[in-house]
């Protein structure tokens, strides 16, 4: 190599290093000036984003609400639900429906997605539900008990016996020795309570939380037996979410004293 070719090349060199040592430079200042104006990482476990859950219809009311807490608390999120029978929720669940967190009208139904693996977690019970007759307005009938929906000419619905209202109802009236033949089988509470709202049916089994939510639309009329046939309701964030930390802040919003204190307001009993 000529005199000349190495002095070149210990320039190069010499070039080469000042410029990476003012990238180094400018890279810090780069750095020190957006911590300076307060610049943010993002926090990885703050919900975001949407949220997807499946719930049982009885919850629909004072989960529609705690959906709307938890966009006010989280700025930025959305929550969207889908209600109906729990049994028709873990089929799909199961089937690969995309969604982050279930809550079931019972233990059973849970075990449905659990069983399969679905869960991210192990399903925690949030409340319970009793059963009520949903009359019409007045009581017409005169409906007292369970067994008075036995009257000969009274129009009756039950929700199916696959439903977890329609698996209490069962157990409450084989507990009693009572022999109901329903107008219809519903495939959700809703559906049931519906039909005594539009005067297709006298009288129908639901959940005493789905009574109060009707106000005057319907009468409600306890019975005893509703006692040996309460449900539980459990809730589980899925294996398969697409937003695990929304799906973890939605069931801790559940299990929180304000979610517990909106569920106790709309009917149901406390785990």
């Amino acid at each position: 190599m000529t005199t000349r070719t190495a002095r070149r090349a210990r320039r190069t060199l010499r070039l080469t290093g000042a410029g990476a040592a003012a990238l180094l430079v400018l890279s810090a200042c780069s750095s020190s000036d957006d911590t300076s104006s307060g610049a943010a990482t993002p926090d990885p476990a703050r919900p975001s984003g949407t949220v997807t859950v499946f719930a049982a219809a009885s919850l629909q009311e004072s989960f529609t609400a705690l959906g709307e807490e938890f966009e006010r608390t989280y700025p930025g999120t959305k929550v969207v639900f889908n209600f109906g029978g729990s049994d028709t929720l873990a089929a799909s669940i199961t089937g690969g429906a995309p969604a982050d967190v279930f809550a079931a009208a019972s233990t059973k139904t849970m075990a449905v997605v659990t069983d399969a693996g679905d869960n991210a977690s192990t399903p925690v019970t949030f409340a319970r539900n009793q059963l009520e007759i949903a009359t019409l307005p007045g009581n017409p009938d005169e409906v007292a008990s369970l067994k008075d929906l036995t009257k000969s000419g009274l129009k009756v619905v039950l929700c199916d016996k696959a439903v977890p209202c329609g698996a209490a109802a069962r157990k409450a009236l084989d507990a009693s020795g009572l022999d109901l033949t329903p107008v219809s089988y519903e495939q959700d509470v809703k559906s049931a309570l519906t039909k005594v709202e539009l005067k297709e049916a006298d009288a129908a089994v639901v959940y005493r939380t789905d009574v109060r939510a009707a106000g005057d639309k319907v009468e409600g009329v306890d019975f005893p037996e509703s006692a040996d046939a309460v449900n539980d309701y459990p809730i589980v964030s899925l294996e398969d979410s697409r937003n695990a930390a929304g799906a973890r802040a939605f069931v801790a919003l559940v299990r929180s004293a304000e979610g517990q204190k909106a569920l106790t307001g709309a009917g149901f009993l406390k785990p």
